[in-house]
């Protein structure tokens, strides 16, 4: 990644997430020890240079070329740095919402006492969507299908990000892409599928990582082998290997095809992107269905 790209998208996640995030010697809060008071007292002026430092922070923030931003921003220029991390979770989280919102589903009946929510045949509940992975494909929108829906985005940026320049990279990224799928994941039984119990969600989530290694595999043979085993994939995972569709007629293989082109399309324009554009390309024009933004819905 280059370094000035870097260096930019780490400082203006640091101007965000505020001084406090700093290490404790570069917070407003910083404390100088009682042998550094005495010398200041009988010299009038600290025996190091990095209690001057701790003494002269200035309440309105710096970010010339020798403040603490500057030098934490240059430190994420090197691979595996300490930054990187912090970094990586920043644009992770937002990567991940531009992936969940494309299968965003709502159910109105949660926290509802006494309201029943409607269920699938197989007993999932079926909330109310209004994506193009809904209308336009006719996918139910469930827990499942959202899941699905997200893994796939998640696994078109998993193709880009491994053009990061080391392994540790790659592998910090992808870390942090499934840990903030499993944030959400666990929220979304907690709040609207009322699964209280922590055992049971922590059962369902063991399921879907298994099933996110799968998706990986599965998908990168389609990339390798062709459409026609792109799809093959598709269909197993979005529509379960299912001969009927969600209304009970015959699968629509049209619609299978669409997201094979549809992921060709999004894997095209990713790999034109530098990787700290990516966030901020996901989120520009994010209306669900609209047809600007990477992850837009195109009728070509």
């Amino acid at each position: 990644m280059p370094t000035t790209r870097l260096t930019t998208l780490c400082a203006r996640e640091i101007r965000a997430s505020q001084i406090k995030s700093l290490p404790q010697p570069f917070s407003h809060r910083a404390t100088v020890s009682t042998a550094s008071w005495t010398a200041i007292r009988q010299n009038g002026s600290p025996k190091t240079p990095s209690t001057v430092f701790q003494l002269s922070i200035p309440s309105t923030r710096s970010y010339s070329k020798g403040s603490a931003v500057s030098r934490l921003a240059r430190s994420a220029s090197s691979p595996g740095a300490a930054a990187e991390t912090y970094v990586a979770y920043g644009m992770t989280q937002k990567i991940f919402e531009a992936c969940s919102k494309q299968g965003d589903y709502t159910i109105p009946q949660a926290g509802q006492k006494g309201v029943e929510v409607p269920t699938t045949e197989t007993g999932e509940h079926i909330g109310v969507g209004d994506s193009w992975w809904y209308k336009e494909l006719g996918l139910a929108p469930t827990f499942s299908t959202w899941s699905q829906i997200t893994f796939l985005h998640m696994y078109l940026l998993t193709v880009r990000l491994r053009a990061l320049p080391t392994r540790d990279s790659v592998q910090t990224y992808s870390r942090h892409l499934i840990d903030h799928f499993s944030h959400n994941a666990e929220h979304r039984m907690d709040t609207l599928h009322d699964l209280g119990s922590r055992g049971i969600r922590n059962k369902y989530l063991k399921d879907l990582f298994i099933q996110w290694r799968g998706i990986i595999a599965a998908y990168d043979e389609g990339l390798v082998k062709g459409d026609a085993v792109l799809g093959a994939a598709v269909w197993r995972n979005l529509w379960k290997a299912s001969p009927t569709g969600p209304d009970g007629r015959e699968i629509d293989w049209t619609k299978v095809a669409w997201v094979v082109a549809y992921m060709r399309r999004v894997l095209s324009e990713l790999s034109k992107m530098d990787e700290a554009d990516l966030a901020f390309a996901l989120t520009q024009g994010g209306e669900q269905g609209s047809e600007s933004g990477v992850f837009g819905y195109s009728p070509s």
